[in-house]
């Protein structure tokens, strides 16, 4: 697609100001609605004894599960399929079992926010919940869906009788952040009575009775629980975005739902289409429901309970859906007359404009990634700077907030808070503000119809981050931010035309991502023909079998491609990807644990690094104090031993998340460009990993783990034992006669690892974010790859290895030559 910038032209107008727009005043806007909410009391299920995995999933032995549900609700329920929602109908007490033993929940919770649009379909939704196991909602973004659905059932009784109800969220930040959000409504400490769960890090408590977590937790969770047992009902939101482990957990549900008939299964979803996930979760065939209708009269019968005790009838095996409506009004997209070469600079030129039109309403820009976020930040606050010395006409100040997965706490605190009187928000965000984060009082949005995607190769084995033009699909959410709170506008900086081109929706992660992770949790939990699982589009064959291939070299899979007893079923019990967990197997033998958990969990959390867009050459100064020879992994080693001996400090670590007056969490006032909460983050991954060792007797738990000292060869060692299939060797080096002096030119790496199929062999060279990027090691591993706009694939995470030792620890893969 043609490069963004240029001025802007509306539909059916010419050029009139900068951008061809002029600006309306806002209509006045329109109050919520209310609803009344019944309750419901009762528990969801019996509780039943743990199955395995493999009972679950692999279908080696039936077992007991968890017993049916309580009676349900007489034939007049029917008729609130068709209501709105407003009369004071309750939802009559249920008897059953009870579940796990937990707190009675707390009964002064708050419930909801009725001003939703979401309030006004209570009745229906939790109508639809009761009678069907599968309910799909698709509700436009904002419209409360992710905060006020658990709150119904909640107060319907689904979270009584000791179970929980869990939401799950594609991104950490997402869960954390709703969280919060959901429990200020419902008047409870986080953590309580709501929590959250993400990787390395959790807020929940026994009285728990709401969890919002990511899909991989859930997924994790599924190791010790394959029937996920504490939960009634599962609420899988942001489907739309068709993540990797979002379409893992759906064809995983769809196993543990024909096991569980009291299990409730919602999908939530913004853009997609209800009707393949009908299809996909439907199991209503007459034949399936009279043997399952019969299997749970027999159980009743066994537990001594009689028909009578406990209903024989289950849920509509028939998914049902419900479209809610958004709180939107009109949104007026605007286009460029003709490209730039620079879509940051556009975006935020385009911010400024819209700033000096002095009209009220925030701005939200939507860049590709940190770096990029960080440098229109920095950009923003130069034009705030000179438009308050030069001119004071202004009525409103520009206030330039960052918005990344990677963002502090504090940070990203300060994006939700309303702006002070006289200040505009002007938010440069990644596309995690998309559907993710829901930001109040955004009027205006300046789209640079990118994304930064997931790109896999499964004939190189490379996979790398790409900038990619964004769907259409996506663009209208971006889009329908500008019209939460009244009219607005969006900026696309693209041409009509070329958006015309944009492909209508996103291609799935699983269509476009290395497998590897996701055929060991699945074989970890039973399933030994990963080819024939259900999923709701399959992944392409060829990364399937890719993935089986590394797992075998990683000595994962026996030939028979069953998980091995010494490194297999070690591997599948710890929460990191396989080429890491495998380094901190092989740790064990080289006596370097200690040094390897610090690695592995600070190679495991994003944006440790936190370089302002200002300062970088500061920030490269700060880390070559801390740089070693042996590359990435150690550099982190040396980051992490100094942070503990400065006491943990925040202030020692001195990343900077803002910028200017705004700057949050210390700025730009400390030292060493580090973000401090991705340093706390991986202290507890590390301890969590520890604990997973010793918890699946990897480790003795009576004494420390083995430590190598000051001895740095074990630990790159390890690293080269887990990332060998990532191993590249020095080929030389490409000068530029264009360039300064002293510039290092480009060092020249070729992968180990056969390639035949390539007439050419890959361009590869190390990332200038290393910090072996300007030496050239004569071989080297690598964590990641990026390929950049140049067509270079970077590696990052470096670290440099001795060719023979790729021998020593892998000789199955490589030899040396004769």
């Amino acid at each position: 697609m043609d490069p963004p910038g240029g001025g802007f032209i509306r539909p059916g107008t010419q050029s009139g100001s900068a951008f061809g727009v002029k600006f309306d005043r806002p209509p006045p806007q329109q109050p919520g609605g209310r609803d009344s909410r019944g309750g419901r009391s009762g528990g969801p299920g019996a509780a039943g004894g743990r199955r395995s995995a493999a009972d679950v999933f692999g279908g080696a032995g039936r077992g007991r599960g968890r017993g049916p549900r309580g009676q349900g609700r007489g034939a007049g329920a029917a008729a609130a399929s068709d209501s709105d929602g407003d009369d004071d109908e309750e939802w009559g007490p249920r008897q059953g079992p009870r579940g796990p033993d937990l707190p009675p929940m707390d009964p002064t919770y708050r419930y909801g926010d009725p001003s939703l649009p979401v309030a006004k379909y209570r009745r229906q939704i939790l109508w639809l919940v009761e009678n069907h196991a599968v309910t799909i909602i698709v509700g436009e973004t904002g419209s409360g869906k992710t905060t006020q659905v658990p709150q119904f059932l909640l107060e319907a009784g689904w979270a009584e009788s000791g179970y929980a109800i869990a939401c799950t969220q594609p991104r950490r930040v997402a869960a954390s952040t709703v969280a919060a959000r959901v429990a200020e409504e419902m008047g409870v400490e986080l953590g309580t009575g709501v929590g959250y769960a993400v990787r390395f890090d959790n807020a929940v408590s026994e009285r728990t009775r709401i969890k919002y977590l990511t899909d991989g937790v859930l997924l994790r969770e599924m190791m010790d629980d394959p029937l996920l047992t504490q939960y009634s009902v599962i609420m899988v939101d942001e489907a739309h975005e068709r993540s990797l482990a979002t379409d893992m957990l759906l064809g995983l549900l769809k196993k543990v739902l024909k096991r569980r008939p009291d299990l409730r299964l919602i999908i939530s979803s913004a853009t997609l289409e209800a009707g393949k996930l009908r299809d996909f979760f439907d199991t209503s065939t007459a034949g399936s429901t009279a043997r399952r209708r019969a299997a749970l009269t027999a159980a009743a019968a066994a537990a001594g309970a009689g028909v009578g005790g406990v209903s024989c009838s289950e849920p509509d095996r028939t998914p049902a859906a419900v479209t809610v409506e958004g709180r939107t009004h009109p949104v007026q997209v605007h286009y460029l007359q003709q490209p730039a070469a620079d879509y940051v600079t556009a975006a935020v030129s385009a911010a400024v404009d819209i700033h000096c039109e002095d009209m009220p309403g925030d701005i939200l820009i939507f860049l590709t990634g940190q770096d990029e976020v960080q440098t229109a930040v920095a950009q923003l606050e130069e034009h705030s700077r000179r438009l308050a010395g030069g001119r004071t006409s202004y009525s409103l100040r520009m206030m330039p907030l960052p918005l990344y997965a990677g963002l502090p706490g504090a940070a990203q605190s300060a994006v939700f808070r309303p702006a002070p009187r006289g200040v505009r928000k002007v938010v440069a965000a990644t596309n995690i503000a998309e559907t993710s984060l829901t930001l109040e009082g955004v009027v205006y949005v300046v789209d640079c119809c990118f994304v930064k995607q997931r790109a896999y190769n499964p004939l190189t084995g490379l996979e790398s981050l790409l900038v990619a033009p964004v769907s259409q699909a996506s663009a209208a959410q971006r889009a329908g931010r500008a019209g939460r709170v009244r009219a607005g506008h969006c900026f696309r900086l693209c041409r009509e035309e070329v958006f015309a081109q944009l492909p209508k929706v996103t291609v799935p992660e699983m269509q476009r991502s290395n497998l590897v992770s996701m055929v060991l949790q699945l074989k970890s939990l039973g399933i030994d023909n990963v080819m024939r699982f259900e999923w709701l589009a399959p992944p392409p064959a060829e990364a399937m079998v890719r993935a089986l291939e590394e797992l075998h070299a990683l000595r994962v899979l026996d030939d028979d491609a069953r998980l091995t007893k010494d490194v297999g079923l070690a591997l599948a019990a710890l929460p990191l990807e396989p080429s890491l967990g495998a380094a901190l197997l092989a740790a064990r033998g080289l006596g370097c644990v200690e040094e390897l958990l610090t690695v592995a969990a600070l190679m495991s959390v994003p944006h440790v690094w936190a370089p302002a867009a200002g300062a970088l050459r500061a920030a490269d100064e700060a880390k070559a104090k801390f740089a070693a020879a042996e590359g990435d992994g150690v550099t982190m080693l040396n980051v992490h031993r100094a942070w503990r001996s400065s006491g943990r400090s925040s202030a020692w670590c001195g990343g900077a998340v803002g910028g200017g007056r705004w700057a949050m969490g210390g700025g730009r006032a400390g030292r060493h460009f580090l973000n401090a909460s991705s340093l706390y983050r991986a202290d507890e991954a590390r301890e969590q990993l520890l604990g997973a060792l010793r918890r699946h007797g990897l480790l003795p738990a009576s004494s420390p783990p083995p430590s190598c000292g000051a001895d740095m060869e074990p630990v790159c060692r390890a690293l080269a034992a887990g990332q060998f299939m990532s191993a590249a060797v020095y080929e030389g080096t490409q000068y530029n006669p264009l360039a300064p002096e002293g510039d290092p030119g480009v060092h020249l790496y070729r992968l180990v690892r056969y390639t035949a199929h390539r007439t050419a062999p890959l361009k590869l060279r190390i990332h200038n974010s290393s910090v072996l990027w300007r030496s050239a090691p004569p071989c080297v591993v690598y964590r990641s790859v990026q390929q950049a706009d140049s067509g270079w694939y970077e590696m990052q995470g470096v670290t440099a290895v001795q060719p023979d030792w790729l021998v020593e620890l892998a000789p199955h893969m490589f030899h040396r030559p004769k």
